[in-house]
């Protein structure tokens, strides 16, 4: 009696782990099915290929967007370092302050086209510019004066960037940092107003 529940517990045991067995295997098989393994060879290469009338960063900058580029970066870098001129030589506090907010904001915004320039694979100019002298007893007038003519001039091509330029991260670019550039100007106006 004992003999026969062994053996009927041996047989179903063995009737499990075959099941078990058949069903792994089945599963195994419907896997290498679905994901055959990769061949080894000349054409292991799985990497997607590139679309067609893919072009490189740089390359997809037209002329134009290159251009302000470069003269955006050049500007602003002299915003920059004729701001911390006004700091130091301005007579005013106005003027000062006035120098001080170019520092920052042309500081920000240089920074953000050198991320943009970075991610186009193209190379903005790095050398400082050199800025104009002005005369220390009239100082605050002829930064002020120049700061006006000179914001005029850089919203008119900002906007002409954001209008009309081909890449669309630059033009973004441009239409934000216009925004910016006509505050610039206001204030500008405002402080050479206050000039005597």
């Amino acid at each position: 009696m004992l003999m026969k529940n062994k053996f009927r517990i041996i047989s179903q045991l063995g009737i499990v782990l075959f099941g078990l067995g058949s069903l792994c295997f089945a599963t195994t098989a419907s896997a290498i099915q679905q994901y055959p393994p990769l061949r080894t060879g000349a054409n292991t290469d799985v990497s997607p290929a590139p679309a067609k009338g893919a072009k490189t960063a740089a390359a997809a900058l037209s002329d134009k967007d290159k251009t302000f580029m470069k003269n955006a970066a050049k500007g602003g870098m002299e915003e920059v370092e004729m701001g911390k001129m006004a700091q130091q030589q301005g007579q005013t506090t106005d003027v000062k302050n006035f120098g001080k907010r170019m520092v920052a904001d042309h500081t920000a915004a240089n920074n953000e086209l050198m991320q943009l320039a970075a991610g186009k694979k193209f190379a903005l100019p790095k050398e400082k510019t050199k800025v104009e002298k002005f005369n220390a007893a009239s100082f605050d007038k002829e930064y002020m004066a120049d700061m006006v003519k000179d914001h005029q001039k850089d919203l008119a091509e900002f906007q002409d960037e954001a209008k009309n330029g081909s890449d669309p991260d630059l033009k973004a670019w441009a239409s934000k940092t216009a925004e910016m550039i006509k505050k610039h100007l206001a204030l500008a106006k405002q402080t050479q107003s206050k000039l005597k």
